[in-house]
Parts: structure tokens; C-alpha cells; sequence
């Protein structure tokens, strides 16, 4: 028993390793297309919501501009650029929130290297779950080759080294790298003179473990507000922060000043 146990695992680390050798040779193959598809930087920003403001006269084309950044990179500046961009659209750019017929108001919640899967999850409202790694992957391998998990041990360390060999040849000359913003935009517009805004606002707050308490508000104003989340995008290979970070300004920008 304790030879054909020996063979099975002997076996099973044979057969790992020539899949590991064929594993190599198509992630270099996938790596030199990754490079060659993703040589140009792409740029994508999208809205969850539409929002759609009427037209207003020249002399109510008056804006203040807020920007906020709680991510973790304090330079990624947007205020400047948008600021900018509404004076060449027309809009004067005010210090005085209580003259600005309408109000731009961004939070830029996150900005961060993620992967092409986690981005397209989080455009849909959630990032991807955990991959699993190669020293699973390789468990599985060799259960498989024993046909009673007898290599399985075997199998999960000639994975994992056949992984992470793998990614040293190809992942450390070609990585698909995505930069993401995730952007909350509140716009708050004046109403028209005898147009009365009712704002309902209702809260739960957790009291301890398992009570909640909640709080609901009503006021009369003079503003309607319109919320949206942006998700901006910035994908290349082998792409560096200080190159995705203009372009992901400018496409912020542009998409912001494109509502007025």
C-alpha cells in the first residue's frame, strides 16, 4: 500500500508539473497580448443616474463648487479642474453658496489599483470576491490525478510553486492594471420664484446590539437636490498612478461640467 501510495503521488507531481510547463508557456503567450491590447490608455466614466437640468438664463448661470476627498490619495485634485471647466462654459464660479443658482457638490470616495474583474463589478454596484490560489488550485489538481485525493498534498505544493513562478515570469513584466474613482456628485439648484420644495428626510440609528431608533425630518426650502455616483476608469498595462491620475481628472471633469 505504502509503494502505490508513492507511485499515485509520484504521479501526481509528474502530471502538475508538465501542466505547469504548458501553464507557463500560455500565460507568457497571454502575457505579450495583454501588452499588445492594452498599450493605449482607456478611460471610462460612467453615472448611475441621469440627471437632467432645464436651461437657465445668463444671469443665473452662477455655481459654487465644493469638492471633498476621504480617499487615501490627498492629491488627486478635481476642484481646480472643475472650477475651470464651468468658466468656459459660462458659469460664474462663486465663493458665496447663497447667490449660486446651482451648487456642485463631490465626494470622491475611493481612488485605487483594482483588477479588469473587481472594476466591472464595482460599476455594477459591488466589487468581485477573492480568487482563489494556485496552492488550491493545485490541491485540486492532484486529487484529481490520484482519483482519491491521495496527491492532494503533493498537488497543493507543486501548485502553489508552479503558481508563483508563473507570476514571477509573466506578472512581473506584464500586469493589466486598472485605476478606479468612485465619486458621490449632489447638485443642488435654486427653484423658481412661488415653487415651494418639500424635503423628507428619515434616518435609522442603531441603539446597541440589536435596537435601532428612527428619526424622520421634514422642512420646507428653496432647493431641489439631484444625487448620482460616478465610477471612473483608467486601464493600460503596466500603467503607473502618475499617468492614470490626469487622465482620470479629465474625464471626471468633463463628465461633471457636461450635466450644466
Amino acid at each position: 500500500m505504502d509503494r502505490n501510495n508513492r507511485g499515485l503521488q509520484s504521479s501526481a507531481v509528474f502530471r502538475v508539473a508538465v501542466g505547469g510547463v504548458a501553464l507557463m508557456f500560455l500565460s507568457g503567450c497571454a502575457a505579450s497580448q495583454v501588452m499588445i491590447s492594452k498599450r493605449n490608455l482607456d478611460v471610462q466614466t460612467k453615472m448611475s443616474e441621469t440627471i437632467f437640468l432645464d436651461p437657465v438664463e445668463p444671469d443665473q448661470k452662477v455655481m459654487y463648487v465644493e469638492v471633498r476627498n476621504t480617499s487615501d490619495k490627498d492629491n488627486f485634485e478635481l476642484e481646480g479642474p472643475i472650477k475651470e471647466a464651468m468658466a468656459k462654459r459660462g458659469y460664474r464660479v462663486t465663493q458665496n453658496p447663497k447667490e449660486a443658482h446651482y451648487r456642485l457638490q463631490a465626494n470622491v470616495l475611493q481612488v485605487a489599483k483594482t483588477d479588469p474583474t473587481a472594476a466591472a463589478a464595482a460599476l455594477q454596484g459591488g466589487y468581485g470576491g477573492p480568487i482563489a490560489g494556485g496552492a488550491v488550485a493545485g490541491a485540486l489538481i492532484g486529487a484529481a490525478a490520484s482519483g482519491n485525493y491521495v496527491g492532494a498534498g503533493a498537488g497543493a505544493l507543486a501548485g502553489g510553486l508552479l503558481a508563483g513562478v508563473t507570476e514571477t515570469v509573466t506578472g512581473s513584466f506584464v500586469k493589466d492594471v486598472v485605476f478606479m474613482v468612485v465619486t458621490d456628485i449632489q447638485v443642488v439648484e435654486k427653484a423658481e420664484e412661488g415653487v415651494i420644495v418639500r424635503q423628507d428626510s428619515q434616518q435609522n440609528l442603531k441603539q446597541g446590539m440589536g435596537g435601532s431608533q428612527q428619526q424622520t425630518t421634514s422642512e420646507v426650502t428653496k432647493h431641489k437636490k439631484y444625487r448620482t455616483r460616478v465610477v471612473s476608469t483608467a486601464n493600460k498595462a503596466n500603467l503607473e498612478y502618475e499617468e492614470a491620475s490626469p487622465a482620470l481628472t479629465q474625464g471626471l471633469t468633463r463628465a461633471l461640467s457636461g450635466l450644466f
